[in-house]
């Protein structure tokens, strides 16, 4: 069956969640700022409830939860741990409760963190960085039963081979909790599907098929191909990402994201499969509304050219 995910925020549904700038923060007493990051928790944890009430209510099967969904929590200057909180136990219980409700309905968790996360970056700063963040996200993700975190490759560095190698080696340096969660994704300037498989058979580890990025940046194999050899790297239900190009595919920069999924652009293929597509478009639950209409109706006439004509005169 066919799953629609929906990308961290809400276009016309009144549902938000809170955030902080360093700045605002570091002005606090270190006792204010634990109180302000706490409240601000609790509300992203309501707030996470109410999607996923949301998404349950309108069929759309999987929820990519905000990186920022406890904001600041590995900045330099003002990170902290749940454990600093004065109530930390009440921040984990919400968490936790909207992992329960999106289990008992069914229901996707999955994680993106940002670009500042690249494993294969030749800094030890940065790499350091973006295993702080992936340990803090999948922290959350085990809360909540979020069971991907999805990266990107990174830069190339001038030299491909060398960079992904980096990749590897600091990978293995990851929790459990992160390892078993983490999922490669192809994008759409360095790093290919078939760059990325070796990887990704190499470590155990997911591929993310961004069928967008992969017409953007192709490479030797076609579309059906590259959802099969990624759908073979998953060892439950796959995830792929759809979008579509702001202006068309005749706009000077196919890259930017459109408001709305043409529907020519989702492959017919990945309807008759069992996997799990976030819509990457900037309306977010009004662009799956009408790609599910969109959808429905390929599916009946569909079916329709399918079906036998009445022979004629038959009785209705």
């Amino acid at each position: 069956m066919l799953r629609l995910g929906l990308c961290c925020v809400f276009k016309e549904e009144p549902i938000r969640f809170r955030t902080a700038t360093a700045t605002a923060i570091s002005k606090l007493s270190r006792q204010g700022q634990l109180a302000k990051l706490e409240a601000i928790a609790l509300a992203n944890a309501e707030s996470l409830l109410q999607s996923l009430r949301y998404c349950y209510a309108h069929a759309i099967g999987c929820f990519r939860v905000n990186s920022q969904i406890l904001p600041l929590r590995t900045h330099p200057d003002v990170g902290w741990a749940v454990n600093d909180l004065p109530n930390s136990g009440a921040v984990v219980t919400a968490l936790r409760r909207c992992g329960a409700f999106a289990k008992q309905n069914g229901l996707r968790l999955t994680f993106h963190p940002d670009q500042f996360v690249v494993l294969g970056s030749p800094n030890p700063q940065v790499v350091g960085n973006s295993i702080a963040e992936l340990e803090y996200q999948a922290e959350v993700a085990s809360w909540i039963g979020a069971d991907v975190i999805t990266i990107h490759g990174g830069g190339s560095y001038g030299d491909k081979p060398s960079a992904l190698d980096r990749w590897r080696r600091n990978f293995a340096h990851l929790s459990k909790g992160v390892r078993t969660r983490i999922a490669l994704e192809n994008d759409d300037r360095v790093y290919t599907p078939t760059d990325l498989l070796p990887v990704c058979q190499a470590a155990k580890i997911p591929l993310v098929y961004d069928v967008h990025h992969h017409r953007c940046h192709p490479d030797d194999l076609d579309e059906k191909e590259a959802t099969e050899r990624a759908r073979a790297t998953w060892n439950r239900e796959p995830l792929f990402h759809i979008s579509s190009p702001l202006g068309g595919w005749s706009a000077p920069n196919a890259r930017k994201h459109d408001d709305f999924i043409a529907l020519r652009d989702f492959p017919p293929y990945w309807s008759t499969l069992d996997i799990t597509v976030e819509v990457e478009a900037k309306t977010k639950e009004v662009a799956i509304a009408k790609l599910h209409r969109a959808l429905q109706s390929r599916a009946a006439r569909h079916s329709r050219a399918k079906s036998p004509r009445r022979a004629k005169g038959f009785a209705k």
